[in-house]
């Protein structure tokens, strides 16, 4: 059973920032997320808060990385990419915008491989996370994966009392997407509940 993640507020345990300090200079800030319970949101914003650095940000890219990246991006996921140049996906990502790379266009044959990687992000990954990796467009991904049929892991899940009562409690003062990394639901699940339980802002 997947472990349910913790609020962002709930105080991090001496354990649990050894585990920051070790892992997330190592671009590894997922794996602490999912040995904490933590939201990943929760995880880089701990790991900001006490001056935690990716240790790759001040390794410069050299012109053979960046010509592999230009052969490889129309093709490939960038998850794959990032594995061969040894480097993090969002390290790879960055650069991808940075020197002007397109996403494929909507309408290009998706391959096995980008198949694959997207039945196993979709469940619990963001639309926009995903297109990033994938290195295809929002509108591609989401119409891919309406065609595969993949749903969010947590969009059949029953909400609890203790869900419910937080939710509404958070609303009047928080974003959708920090009431989603505090209950560790996604946001179109929070959203869709939001519409469903009538709440409304309240009026300066």
């Amino acid at each position: 059973m997947e472990k349910a993640k913790k609020n962002t507020w709930v105080h991090w345990s001496e354990n649990e920032l050894k585990l920051l300090r070790k892992l997330f200079p190592k671009e590894k800030a997922r794996e602490v997320a999912e040995r904490t319970g933590r939201a990943l949101t929760a995880v880089r914003q701990k790991a900001y808060s006490v001056g935690l650095k990716t240790r790759e940000r001040s390794r410069l890219w050299s012109a053979d990385e960046v010509r592999l990246l230009k052969k490889l991006h129309p093709n490939e996921p960038l998850q794959s990419i990032a594995d061969k140049l040894g480097r993090s996906l969002n390290a790879v990502y960055a650069r991808t915008c940075r020197i002007g790379l397109r996403k494929k266009p909507r309408h290009a044959p998706w391959s096995v491989q980008e198949d694959t990687l997207l039945k196993k992000l979709f469940p619990k990954e963001t639309v926009n996370d995903i297109a990033g990796q994938i290195g295809r467009s929002v509108s591609a991904v989401t119409a891919k994966a309406y065609k595969l049929g993949l749903r969010k892991a947590d969009q059949y899940r029953l909400w609890s009392n203790k869900e419910l009562n937080l939710l509404k409690k958070l609303y009047p003062s928080r974003t959708a997407q920090e009431i989603a990394d505090q209950i560790g639901r996604s946001v179109q699940a929070v959203r869709k509940r939001i519409v469903k339980l009538g709440l409304k802002k309240r009026r300066l």
